[in-house]
């Protein structure tokens, strides 16, 4: 693919439509997917025919921006492209209520709090009499915030502020050794490794299932011997542990 991008260039200087028809039509799938995986967190009134056609449009930019010079592989930089322009379409929609946000920010706050104070991991009882509520009604709060369960590193890094610099910013060119961006980036891995190493042993294991191995909730739940509504639950409650123990680590 890299090789028909760069020759389409040299010849024409640009990328003629028929190559772009048979692009799309090759990464069709990989569109379905990141769409499928997105949707897993989302609220059941997306049109998600519509998130397939922002992705379609993700793909295009990727073919009209991909520059084979920087050496990387064009099926990772048309993900990037792809999930960024169905995340923009997500934020732009504003599909989560300002009071769920709330409720997800009281959340976040809470874990952070909490195993702060404990130097450890927090359990659901401990969280809940944080917030003064019964564990039941805990599982409900979990349940409610499940469809904002996505963390975006850029946002936590610039604390939501649009005039700071992402921390995906910093990479222009991948062939030129900027020391300040290989320290960031071996920075950000350990944070997140040490992160995800802190969650309680279920939550570490559904992340990993997840993340790494490409298992979607079901196939977890079947893994696990759980359901699957109980896997989405653990899901949120580990990104709730990450979003809090991410925000202290980078916003620094």
């Amino acid at each position: 693919m890299e090789a028909l991008l760069r020759d389409a260039r040299l010849t024409h200087g640009r990328i003629p439509d028929v190559l772009k028809e048979h692009i799309i039509l090759e990464h069709t799938a990989l569109i379905r997917y990141i769409v499928n995986r997105i949707a897993v967190r989302l609220p059941s009134h997306i049109d998600l025919d519509d998130l397939h056609n922002t992705g379609v449009i993700g793909l295009m930019d990727a073919i009209d921006k991909y520059d084979p010079e920087k050496n990387c592989k064009f099926k990772t930089y048309a993900e990037f492209r792809i999930k960024g322009a169905i995340l923009d379409q997500l934020r732009s929609l504003d599909w989560v209520p300002r009071s769920i946000r709330q409720k997800s920010r009281r959340l976040e706050q809470a874990y952070s709090e909490v195993e702060q104070r404990l130097g450890r991991a927090a359990t659901d009882g401990e969280i809940a009499g944080s917030l003064g509520i019964e564990l039941e009604e805990f599982h409900f709060l979990v349940n409610q915030v499940r469809g904002i369960s996505m963390v975006n590193l850029d946002e936590l890094r610039s604390g939501g502020d649009p005039d700071q610099p992402a921390y995906g910013d910093i990479f222009e060119d991948v062939k030129s050794e900027n020391p300040f961006a290989s320290l960031k980036s071996r920075e950000l891995r350990q944070a997140v490794a040490e992160c995800i190493s802190a969650l309680p042993e279920k939550e570490r294991l559904v992340v990993s299932l997840y993340y790494y191995e490409d298992l979607n909730m079901k196939e977890i739940g079947n893994v696990l011997g759980i359901t699957e509504s109980r896997v989405c639950q653990i899901h949120t409650k580990a990104v709730q542990r990450l979003r809090s123990k991410l925000r202290s680590v980078l916003v620094q």
